[in-house]
């Protein structure tokens, strides 16, 4: 998963956020990256998702994991992560080898389709969440220049049988970048939910003065160990 940045969890916080009980949080991953011409399109639809939330019952909860392995061929993506290209790899080991492409949306760490496939992504969000989840109580706020989170997970689905793990990670909504060379050269792109950090503690430090620290959003995603199936998630502000 990468480098660990610090442990810590704390029990006194800002209020803990928790889902809409009428909506299901259901992760929507997209991996993508600015040097793939067609992952604009996906890049859009995750943002739409993200903002009109057009599924019934679904609380939609996007992650843009803006993958390394495009930075070769002609422009390097800003937002590019390593460590969103080893879950992308992982994936890989369950899905299929030939699986691993951009842009691909993974979808509560079941099923995966193609990113721009917007039908696709609604149909497949719907059925998720018809499945049983765990209900997660996040929150998250700013201590100096770290963000500290907590998460509380209950009703977990009798039918998990695996080992679970929380995984935190840290978006960020409103990016933009003109760029200069590659496939998407000459055009400007746009970006939300871009995961800037992933950690299984439940710290992040350092956090760069230049992150729009307004637009920032803590994810706690509770996942089998084994088999990568999201079981609960929620997202919430910086507070």
């Amino acid at each position: 998963m990468g480098r660990v940045l610090v442990f810590a969890v704390l029990f006194a916080l800002a209020p803990s956020a928790q889902a809409d009980p009428a909506r299901v949080p259901v992760v929507v991953e997209l991996f993508t990256s600015e040097g793939c011409s067609s992952c604009p399109p996906a890049d859009a639809v995750l943002s739409r998702l993200a903002r009109e939330q057009p599924v019934a019952g679904a609380q939609i909860i996007p992650l843009g994991m803006h993958v390394t392995y495009w930075d070769q061929l002609g422009w390097k993506d800003p937002a590019s992560l390593g460590d969103a290209t080893a879950r992308q790899q992982g994936y890989g080991r369950i899905f299929g080898e030939d699986r691993v492409y951009t842009p691909q949306a993974v979808v509560d760490g079941r099923d995966e389709l193609v990113g721009s496939d917007g039908a696709g992504l609604m149909r497949t969000i719907a059925r998720a969440a018809q499945r049983p989840h765990a209900a997660v109580a996040l929150s998250a706020r700013l201590e100096g220049d770290a963000i500290v989170a907590h998460a509380d997970v209950t009703g977990v689905p009798p039918e998990v049988k695996e080992s679970l793990q929380t995984l935190f990670l840290l978006t960020e909504d409103g990016l933009a970048s003109t760029v200069t060379r590659g496939e998407n050269g000459g055009r400007t792109l746009h970006h939300d939910a871009v995961v800037r950090r992933m950690s299984s503690a439940a710290r992040f430090a350092s956090i760069p003065a230049g992150w729009q620290r307004d637009r920032l959003h803590v994810v706690a995603l509770v996942q089998e160990a084994r088999s990568r199936r999201i079981v609960g998630a929620a997202s919430v502000p910086i507070s």
